[in-house]
């Protein structure tokens, strides 16, 4: 081939390749946007919870003996006084001074935990007045707009919490007098025992009414007092548990709206967090790694007859929101990135990618709230590529 032949393929190349770089540089960059807009911004706290029945009664054995064979089943309603089961007591071959003293010292112990409750119960029962009185003064001040919504939500649910410790208080109170009547039955069967008389099956009786929630001592067997026999409960009256991390639970607070999720139906279920308990736990977590952790009690609020098939011990989703607010600047934070110490996004306009600064006044797991550096209508681009620079020919892809 002659060297002006070469030299006309040569430049035939070249030109090819420059046509070709020229189509590439000029083509556009597909990408994914969203909308700057106004809308609720949510800060959120998100992790599992379980159901737990807020008042659990433990029964146990209030004397050594052997246990008759239990009947009933998890799932059956009990009456306060009911038999839950019997025991026929060991007799003692002897007693001697230390073991009546002990079990007298026992039966004050119980006679003064019945008088310790009942003054709980005054304790509650004044507490209820006082919520009620605050409440009803604070609904009325609502209805004239001199406070907030949720102020008069607080006080309500305060009143709510204040009359459920009543109820606590009044069920201690039963469960107290089951504990006297159990010492002072143990007291007399050692008393009987030790005059030579016959054992005869001492009834161990519900404290409250409630439902049988797990029997743990099912057959025939000695027991020792204190043995534990069976859990009662109400499995309508529940509480959720939610542990979630102690850096976290700084921003939750008493009176926090609550969303339940993949509770067993479609649609989400309301709540109030009542507690957050002010000690924390150590957890592993699922890569092996230790954690702190806090318990956040709550409240189901939105109690319908769809939750009513929640029992004990069930799994829910909790979206615990710390932060909300309404008519809010919002971004996507899929659309944020760091560059050093600065918040950047990009804004597809005219066709091209715009490097932009934006100052945020809070983040959460899917949007943040804009303070400046964003309008309201511009087009960010969400998951920006490593193929996305200044000034790049976009093609924006609205979701």
């Amino acid at each position: 081939m002659s060297l002006k032949r070469l030299a006309i393929a040569g430049a035939f190349v070249a030109a090819a390749a420059g046509l070709l770089a020229w189509a590439f540089m000029l083509a556009a960059v597909r990408v994914d946007t969203a909308r700057v807009a106004r809308g609720t911004f949510q800060r959120t706290v998100e992790e599992d919870g379980k159901t737990r029945v807020r008042n659990r009664f433990t029964i146990s054995s209030p004397l050594a003996g052997t246990l008759e064979r239990i009947v009933l089943r998890e799932g059956d309603r009990v009456a306060p006084g009911d038999v839950l089961a019997n025991i026929v007591p060991a007799i003692p071959a002897l007693l001697d001074a230390r073991t009546e003293r002990e079990l007298t010292a026992r039966l004050e112990a119980a006679d003064a935990e019945v008088l310790s409750a009942a003054a709980n119960i005054g304790r509650a029962e004044a507490a209820v007045d006082l919520a009620r009185a605050d409440a009803t003064r604070i609904g009325n001040l609502a209805a004239k707009g001199f406070v907030t919504a949720a102020e008069r939500d607080s006080a309500t649910l305060l009143l709510s919490a204040r009359e459920k410790e009543l109820e606590a208080a009044r069920e201690a109170r039963h469960a107290a007098s089951h504990a006297l009547d159990a010492a002072r039955a143990a007291l007399s069967q050692a008393m009987s025992g030790a005059k030579g008389a016959a054992a005869k099956p001492w009834p161990v009786k519900a404290p409250a009414a409630g439902v049988v929630l797990r029997v743990l001592q099912e057959s025939e067997r000695g027991v020792l007092t204190g043995t534990p026999l069976l859990e009662l409960g109400d499995p309508a009256d529940l509480e959720v548990i939610v542990d979630v991390l102690s850096s976290d639970a700084v921003s939750i607070q008493p009176g926090d709206r609550v969303q339940f999720e993949h509770w067993g139906e479609d649609g989400t279920a309301e709540g109030r967090v009542r507690r957050v308990e002010p000690s924390a736990f150590t957890k592993i977590s699922a890569l092996g790694v230790e954690e702190q952790r806090v318990n956040v009690v709550i409240d189901p609020t939105s109690v319908g007859e769809r939750w009513r098939a929640v029992g004990d011990g069930y799994r829910v989703d909790a979206r615990i929101i710390v932060d909300e607010r309404k008519g809010v600047l919002t971004v996507p934070v899929s659309a944020l990135f760091r560059e050093g110490s600065q918040w950047t996004t990009f804004v597809a306009t005219d066709g091209r990618a715009r490097k932009r600064a934006v100052e945020l006044e809070a983040r959460g797991s899917q949007d943040a709230l804009v303070g400046s550096g964003l309008r309201e209508g511009e087009l960010v681009v969400v998951y920006p590529g490593s193929n996305l620079s200044e000034g790049a020919r976009v093609e924006a892809n609205p979701r």
